[in-house]
């Protein structure tokens, strides 16, 4: 059974396939922290951030992997069209990963979570987007 990283990293990959006019280079890390000053350019991290293993039979086990995605990227503006293709973009990584399947066998896509949309504090102090995307993955175990 892969572990959570091993996700994260097929996250990675499958991330570098989306569509459309803003091309996408993710990484992942476990402590993704940045320099304001690397923030002039898309930033896209994926963070392994947690486990549930939780009964589903008598005999078989449920492992639903949480894997956190954060765009950011510094802006000159809070304007909606500053704002906009980057939100857009957020929409199109969640479809698209809702509709990608990763490399490792034995794993289901169960859902997307997408707040903030936008990070209102990052935006007021560090003229920064910042918007989280949450997906679990799921896996089963024979006990």
């Amino acid at each position: 059974m892969a572990t959570t990283a091993e996700i994260a990293d097929a996250v990675v990959a499958v991330l570098a396939s989306v569509p459309g006019p803003i091309p996408v280079q993710a990484g992942r890390s476990w402590l993704p922290l940045a320099d304001l000053t690397e923030m002039e350019a898309l930033r896209v991290t994926v963070v392994p951030a947690g486990r549930t293993i939780a009964p589903a039979a008598r005999d078989l086990l449920v492992h639903d992997h949480r894997i956190e995605i954060a765009v950011q990227q510094r802006l000159t503006s809070d304007a909606a069209t500053d704002l906009d293709p980057l939100e857009a973009l957020v929409e199109r990584l969640a479809l698209h990963l809702a509709h990608t399947p990763l490399v490792i066998t034995g794993l289901s896509w169960v859902g997307a979570e997408h707040a903030p949309l936008v990070a209102h504090e990052h935006l007021n102090e560090l003229r920064q987007f910042t918007s989280l995307l949450v997906v679990t993955y799921r896996s089963w175990e024979t006990r």
